[in-house]
């Protein structure tokens, strides 16, 4: 009987190793200062399921990734755009909302968009918007669009995102083109205008922008909005304008890839970050619009107020489309305009 118990004891005991190596991580492939520690580690602390972090400064470069089948993700973050093309690849798993009841928390107005009009692959994680951010101490002259920041005033005192789709769409506004539509007749008429632009730059930054603004190494860029608005938060003499021209509104969301090894903890992990406390905790470290209604409310008048995060008015704001090849077409552009 003793012998039996020592016998039982282990076969229990190694069924719950084979278990543990059973339950695999969750890998999230996801944008650089987006994803807050203590999501993360609130994550595991709750559930027990390990998260591993890579990190991508574009929709392109996370894209490539995926398509070489070098590593297999559970969860990546693409921009409405990008996840517009992968569903017309069949490349991402519908989600099963059972599961995932927090979606509830989401306001309307960020569901059933033109990339995901049925609301089976995505789940919203922050949007946002490009736009000026303005160093008031340094630039005297009102900015309002694109063409105060190239006027050649601030020639090598400009961060910009690098990131040729974002450059293509500011010169098309500027000249009243439709920034869905990067056709070679589109792009050859706004080269001369990004020939004069780009050597004004001094910077391209996708990942941190707000550093050079902060450090004082340039006087104003065209950033990520939540860049912006940790350049406010740091100090209010950072503006944020939204150009006069038009602009571009991006939506960000966790979506599933198809050949996900662990689509369940990756479902998980998408009800976890919708409750209200977590996407809070998101909102605070970088604070981009948050489309968790219920996180909204818990949000000081402080952070409601950061112009912005929640920029007020009734700016010309677009959506991106999918373009296939058209942004290839684009990279080889700016490409060569860089040198």
């Amino acid at each position: 009987m003793k012998l039996f118990k020592t016998l039982a004891t282990v076969a229990i005991a190694g069924l719950g190793l084979l278990s543990g190596v059973a339950r695999a991580d969750v890998n999230l492939f996801c944008w650089s200062e987006y994803v807050p520690q203590e999501v993360i580690d609130g994550f595991t602390k709750e559930t027990g399921i390990k998260v591993n972090q890579e990190n991508y400064a574009s929709n392109e470069e996370m894209l490539a990734k995926l398509k070489s089948g070098s590593a297999k993700y559970d969860l990546i973050q693409p921009s409405e755009y990008t996840v517009e093309a992968l569903i017309k690849d069949g490349a991402l798993a519908e989600i099963d909302w059972a599961k995932v009841p927090n979606i509830k928390n989401i306001g309307a107005d960020f569901q059933h968009q033109s990339h995901d009009p049925d609301q089976k692959y995505t789940v919203p994680w922050m949007s946002g918007t490009v736009g000026i951010c303005v160093n008031t101490e340094k630039v005297k002259d009102p900015i309002t669009g694109y063409a105060d920041v190239f006027s050649g005033k601030y020639n090598g005192r400009i961060v910009a995102l690098n990131d040729s789709r974002e450059i293509c769409s500011w010169a098309m506004n500027s000249l009243g083109l439709d920034i869905n539509k990067p056709t070679p007749e589109n792009l050859e008429k706004i080269k001369p205008a990004l020939v004069k632009w780009i050597p004004q730059i001094k910077v391209f930054d996708s990942d941190s922008p707000k550093t050079a603004l902060i450090n004082g190494d340039v006087d104003l860029g065209i950033v990520w909005s939540g860049e912006a608005a940790l350049c406010y938060k740091e100090n209010k003499k950072f503006a944020y304008v939204l150009p006069k021209e038009g602009a571009h509104k991006f939506i960000d969301s966790l979506c599933i890839p198809k050949d996900a090894p662990n689509k369940d903890d990756a479902q998980k992990f998408m009800n976890y970050i919708l409750k209200p406390e977590v996407s809070k905790i998101i909102s605070e470290k970088f604070p981009y619009t948050n489309p968790n209604k219920e996180a909204v409310k818990l949000l000081s008048p402080e952070e409601l107020s950061n112009p912005a995060s929640y920029p007020k008015g009734n700016p010309k704001l677009e959506l991106f489309h999918d373009v296939g090849k058209a942004g290839a077409d684009m990279d080889t552009l700016i490409s060569q305009i860089k040198g």
